[in-house]
C-alpha cells in the first residue's frame, strides 16, 4: 500500500461532505479517474477507479486525502506498480522458496499473487479484515483463492493468537496492513511483533511495509529492534521503507550472486535485483525513543 497523492482541497471537500459518505471520497479522485466501483463497508469507504491504464483500490476513513492501497497494471498484470511491493520481494532473496506464507493484509492480493507465481511450492494465507475487500479484490484484481492461496476474514491479531494457539507456524510473514491512514495501532506494538515472531519458523523472516516519511519512524523502529535479533531496512527515495526482521541474524545476499538466481524470474514483475538491493540502507533511527506497546501506542497521535 502506498500514499500516492494527498491533496489539500481533496481534504477540505471531503470534511465538508464527510455527512453524505461516499460523495467525499468521489471529491478526492483526480479528474480523469473512471469510477467503476463504490462500497461503504464496515470499517471504510471503498473506491475501485481507473486512470492511466491502471485500477487501483483505494480507502476513505474520514476527512483525509485519500491513498491507493493497491494498484495493477491492467496491460501488464504482472508488473507491480508500487515500490513497496517490489521491495518485500527482498525477503525471498533473503529466504529462497518458503513453503508456507502469511501475508497480514490483502488490499487488491498483488502479493499473494506474485509469491504464488513465483514460488510454486509454497502456500500462502492472507488475514484481512474486512470481507468488502476480499469481494472486491477477486471481482477487480483478478484474486482468486485456491488450495495454495486461501484467504481468512479476520483481524490479523485475532488469527495471530488463535494460530499460535493451534501450533501454526510461517517461513515467511508479511505485514502489509494499512487501514487507509497508516497501519492499525494494535498491530504495531512490541507484544504484536512478540507473537509474529513467535509464529515463526526456525530461520523465518518478516518483511514489514511501513512509511519512511511517518513521524513513528524511529518508534516503529526502535519496536522491531527490541523484538528481532536482526533487522535490516530497504527504503525508496518515494517514502517507501520495508523492513526485514528475524530472531536469528542474517545477510541479504550480494547482488552478482542474487541477480544470478533470480532476475530471470523476477523481470516479468518490474523487479531489477541490483536495485532493489541497492535500497538497503543503514540504521538511522534515534534509538532512545520509546517502544510501541499495547499501552502506548500513539500511533495516530504522532503521525499527523
Amino acid at each position: 500500500m502506498n500514499i500516492f497523492f494527498q491533496l489539500g482541497r481533496c481534504a477540505r471537500a471531503a470534511k465538508k461532505l464527510l455527512s453524505i459518505g461516499l460523495a467525499a471520497t468521489l471529491m478526492c479522485l483526480p479528474a480523469s479517474a473512471k469510477v467503476i466501483h463504490e462500497e461503504r463497508s464496515l470499517y471504510r469507504n471503498i473506491l475501485i477507479s481507473e486512470e492511466n491504464g491502471e485500477r487501483c483500490m483505494r480507502f476513505v476513513l474520514h476527512a483525509r486525502a485519500t491513498h491507493n492501497q493497491s494498484c495493477i497494471n491492467l496491460r501488464e498484470p504482472r508488473k507491480l506498480v508500487f515500490d513497496y511491493t517490489k521491495m518485500v520481494l527482498a525477503a525471498i532473496l533473503v529466504k529462497p522458496e518458503p513453503k508456507n506464507i502469511l501475508i497480514v493484509g490483502l488490499g487488491g492480493g498483488t502479493l499473494p499473487k506474485t509469491l504464488h507465481e513465483l514460488l510454486p511450492n509454497s502456500t500462502t494465507t492472507s488475514a484481512e479484515i474486512d470481507p468488502a475487500v476480499v469481494k472486491a479484490a477477486k471481482r477487480y484484481f483478478d484474486y482468486q483463492e485456491s488450495e495454495r492461496i486461501q484467504t481468512v476474514a479476520m483481524d490479523a491479531r485475532v488469527y495471530l493468537k488463535r494460530a499460535i494457539r493451534d501450533g501454526k507456524k510461517w517461513d515467511l510473514i508479511i505485514l502489509d496492513a494499512f487501514n487507509g491512514d497508516y497501519i492499525p495501532e494494535h498491530l504495531m506494538t512490541k507484544e504484536f511483533l512478540q507473537e509474529v515472531r513467535s509464529a515463526l519458523q526456525p530461520g523465518g523472516l518478516v518483511a514489514a511495509n511501513t512509511f519512511a516519511t511517518s513521524r513513528l519512524y524511529h518508534h516503529e523502529s526502535v519496536t522491531y529492534e527490541a523484538v528481532f535479533a536482526q533487522v535490516k531496512m530497504l527504503s525508496s527515495e518515494r517514502g517507501n521503507r520495508v523492513l526485514l526482521a528475524a530472531a536469528d541474524a542474517f545477510v541479504l545476499p550480494g547482488p552478482d550472486l542474487a541477480a544470478q538466481e533470480w532476475q530471470a524470474r523476477l523481470t516479468p514483475y518490474g523487479v531489477d535485483v541490483r536495485q532493489l538491493l541497492a535500497l538497503e540502507k543503514p540504521a538511522d533511527w534515534d534509538k532512545s525513543v520509546k517502544v510501541l506497546t499495547d499501552q502506548f501506542a500513539p500511533a495516530n497521535l504522532l503521525k499527523h
